[in-house]
């Protein structure tokens, strides 16, 4: 049996054995066991990974977005205000699951454990 891609099962937020199984339990917390193939999830530890990466997705489209609508149009700053933070806000919160269950799928995938000396 062929493991499914850990980068679809992770943009899916679905278990990183089996594919089929929700990874999460909440918005950001991990099941305790996938209830497809009972894999115990307590592995899962992404830390901050998944929050930096939307960080670097998010800021430059929307700096790009910001410098074509003020190219285009010139509106004034709390324009901007009003456009740019629920944008960004949105887009980070719509983003973050799906960048954990990579990270998670990927922590699977490799067998990583956490650095000891």
């Amino acid at each position: 049996m062929s493991q499914p891609s850990p980068i679809l099962t992770g943009l899916m937020c679905r278990c990183p054995r089996c594919g089929k199984g929700r990874l999460f339990a909440g918005y950001l917390k991990v099941a305790p066991t996938c209830a497809a193939c009972g894999l115990d999830l307590k592995f899962a530890d992404s830390g901050d990974g998944p929050a930096i990466f939307v960080i670097f997705l998010v800021a430059p489209i929307v700096i790009i977005l910001a410098l074509i609508v003020g190219a285009l149009f010139n509106p004034p700053p709390y324009i901007h205000l009003i456009l740019w933070i629920p944008a960004t806000l949105i887009l980070s919160l719509l983003l973050l699951p799906p960048f954990k269950g990579v990270l998670v799928s990927l922590q699977y995938r490799h067998d990583a454990h956490e650095g000891h000396q």
